[in-house]
């Protein structure tokens, strides 16, 4: 088992900045890519980024440019550095992580809004 915290979410305007933490306790040996989730209301949950263990990164398209992954893997803790945040990021952000054995771990979620 693996579990998630995250943590960093907020309020904040548009054009601002926020960054994310998720801590990983447990089978930590087992993980294999760790990354971000968001669902917004009424829409499905959907990519924000992925990093594997040897620091590959994926961006989805609408956050390319802007948002930047990162993982510590001394504090087993993985990273979102979100700037030029827009209204249209407000959802629920959730930390996943993927094991060497193909389980899927999600963390409870934490809160990103965004005012225009």
């Amino acid at each position: 088992q693996v579990q998630l915290v995250e943590s960093g979410g907020g309020l904040v305007q548009a054009g601002g900045s926020l960054r994310l933490s998720c801590a990983a306790s447990g089978r930590i040996l087992s993980i294999n890519v760790m990354g971000w989730y968001r669902q917004a209301p009424g829409k499905q949950r959907e990519l924000v980024a992925t990093i594997t263990n040897g620091r590959r990164t994926n961006y989805a398209d609408s956050v390319k440019g802007r948002f930047t992954i990162s993982r510590d893997n001394a504090k087993n803790t993985v990273y979102l550095q979100m700037n030029s945040l827009k209204p249209e990021d407000t959802a629920v952000y959730y930390c996943n992580t993927k094991t060497l054995s193909g389980d899927d771990y999600w963390g409870q979620g934490t809160q990103v809004t965004v005012s225009s």
